[in-house]
């Protein structure tokens, strides 16, 4: 019998429900799992460890060109560590968004390096795979029956977009991980998910509310970051019928009442609300009460299904090849007139590139330390000094250099009205201060899609290792 008919079996079995134990192992595995507390979590004999291993956090690159946004190395230590500890005790293992965007390449990065570390530790198991990608013809069909709606402001989505993107992935929920668990498996694995269903599935399988479930969730898919201090060691829920207790791992991190509320508005437009495909989580009535110094009891937290499944759905497609120029200003002169400068030298560099071409790129930038980040504000002082990063995204990775080449020659000896020195206006902090960077991406898909089609859009196959 696999980990998860176990305890299915187990809880069947059972006249009163225990309590469940979840093991948030990482909030996102691939850059390093703490020994001291994952190997504390063990000791409390888990019920499942889970995993998320995406997001969208990390921009539209990792999802448009396929690559894994943490190092091969470094994953394959994580996917080791949570791999030999849940075959050796016999735990159900769960990974949500596999290679950081959940996509078919991702996927296949993942369950490279899993079925390497099955041959070199002599594992064997049952592992499930969810993969997480979009049919294009299943997504145009929603597009004209009037099913796709865009978040945050995205327009319309268009079927030039669906057929421009690199990467489609849908984020699946509970339904698609529930099918897997009671397919008898050891090892999930799933393309791209809700970071929710990592957690949730098992419980609300085994019968406990699924508010509660969703709420726990919510939380321990970030592993510690809800403490004080916050941080990425392993967590512990407990969870029964009335709420859940949450302990970091980690004994110099607190979970207390104030500090787990908080984490309420984490990746929230509301806090009082977690959207899931099949309904939502209201938090109105939620509880947090401090059980000691280090752990707090959550309770309160219902469910509301949802009248139609939704699913989110991400796409990214290619918009060029990127090379920035990196360089420091220090002149209050050059400082105070740093817009104008910038446009004037584009208009130069413009004037010389395209000279025998059209202008077929596109210039972008940046000064840190004065509104890099954050507007300036009206009244805040003008810094000593400036960095800047000035961008070109162009049909090919030549003509991208070239024109970042030019515009840094060029801006470095550039005359602007109030010069004093003509020793150069740019200071580098190494050579060559011109990279080239690869391929710009950016997100055309970000929509929510009505389907009632989950069996079709995330199949489940099962291997045997």
């Amino acid at each position: 019998m696999s980990a998860t008919g176990r305890i299915l079996a187990e809880f069947a079995s059972l006249p009163t429900r225990r309590p469940l134990r979840l093991l948030g192992a990482s909030g996102q595995l691939g850059y390093g799992i703490p020994t001291p507390a994952f190997n504390a979590g063990l000791e409390h004999k888990p019920d499942l460890i889970g995993c998320d291993m995406g997001s969208i956090d990390i921009g539209p690159y990792y999802l448009g060109s396929g690559n894994m946004a943490t190092a091969r190395e470094s994953t394959k230590r994580d996917l080791r560590k949570v791999l030999v500890a849940a075959r050796r005790h016999d735990i159900p293992l769960v990974i949500g968004s596999a290679g950081s965007a959940g996509a078919a390449p991702h996927l296949e990065q993942t369950l490279e390096i899993v079925r390497e570390i099955a041959r070199d530790e002599g594992l064997h198991f049952r592992l499930a795979v969810i993969p997480g990608d979009v049919p294009r013809d299943i997504l145009v069909e929603a597009i004209r029956a009037d099913g796709v709606i865009g978040i945050d402001g995205m327009p319309a989505l268009t079927e030039e977009e669906v057929a421009a993107a690199s990467q489609i992935v849908g984020q699946m929920g509970m339904s698609a991980f529930e099918r897997a668990f009671r397919a008898d498996i050891d090892v999930l694995i799933s393309g791209r998910a809700c970071d929710t269903a990592i957690f949730s599935t098992l419980p609300v399988l085994l019968g406990f509310p699924i508010g509660l479930s969703v709420h726990m969730a919510k939380i321990i898919e970030c592993a510690s970051l809800c403490c004080i201090p916050g941080g990425r060691d392993s967590i512990l829920a407990t969870l029964d019928d009335e709420g859940f207790v949450l302990e970091s791992m980690a004994p110099q991190r607190l979970a207390t009442p104030i500090s787990v509320a908080a984490h309420s508005l984490y990746e929230q437009n509301d806090p009082y609300v977690i959207i899931e495909p099949e309904g939502r989580a209201e938090l109105h009535e939620a509880r947090y009460e401090a059980v000691d110094e280090r752990r707090t009891r959550i309770s309160g937290a219902t469910w509301l299904p949802a009248p139609h499944i939704t699913i989110k759905i991400e796409g990214s497609r290619r918009v060029g090849e990127r090379a920035v120029l990196l360089c420091g200003a220090a002149d209050p002169r050059f400082i105070e007139r740093r817009e104008d400068i910038l446009r004037e030298v584009a208009k130069v560099v413009r004037d010389l590139v395209c000279e025998d071409t059209e202008e077929d790129y596109s210039l972008f930038w940046r000064f840190y330390g004065i509104d890099g980040v954050t507007e300036k504000l009206p009244d805040a002082p003008t810094p000593g000094e400036i960095f800047m990063t000035i961008e070109c995204i162009a049909p090919t990775t030549a003509r991208a250099s070239e024109v970042v080449r030019t515009m840094k020659q060029y801006l470095l000896h550039y005359g602007y009205e109030g010069r004093l020195s003509t020793g150069g206006n740019l200071a580098f902090a190494f050579t060559p201060p011109e990279i080239s960077v690869g391929t710009a991406y950016r997100f055309n898909i970000y929509h929510i899609m009505r389907s009632d089609r989950l069996d079709e859009l995330f199949p489940i196959t099962i291997e045997q290792l």
